[in-house]
């Protein structure tokens, strides 16, 4: 049997319950399990997100190097446009970047409590010929 059974990753933010419903709406998930000071989700794929209160959180200035980026969120998506929409319409933001480099198209936000995520294209495969 395994040792650990599941893996989820933990925001800190001073409204975790606003900051769950972001990622709930945006992953078309469900919440899990909620306290005064955790709030946990399950995205429709399986992902587990959960937000821990902080009252002194203060979001990441990615790219700027005080506070700096420690970790944020990569989210593969069909529709770059369509997913875009739906990030500024439950209130999160773009962020301004270089073009990302590398062979993927992607682009990157910040949610409602100023974390970073990337919305990557999920390339299609086409079936492998002969």
């Amino acid at each position: 049997m395994a040792l650990v059974t599941a893996g989820v990753l933990v925001l800190d933010c001073a409204e975790p319950e606003k900051l769950a419903e972001f990622y709930k709406e945006l992953l078309e998930g469900e919440l899990t399990d909620a306290s005064a000071n955790l709030v946990q989700i399950q995205g429709a794929d399986g992902v587990r997100l959960a937000f821990r209160r902080d009252v002194n959180a203060t979001p990441p200035s990615w790219p700027r190097p005080e506070n700096s980026l420690q970790a944020h969120l990569e989210f593969l998506v069909e529709d770059l446009d369509e997913a875009e929409r739906r990030v500024v319409g439950l209130g999160g933001r773009p962020i301004e970047t270089r073009d990302a480099a590398g062979p993927y198209e992607e682009r990157g936000y910040a949610d409602p409590a100023g974390h970073s995520f990337t919305l990557r294209l999920n390339p299609t495969r086409a079936p492998k010929q002969g």
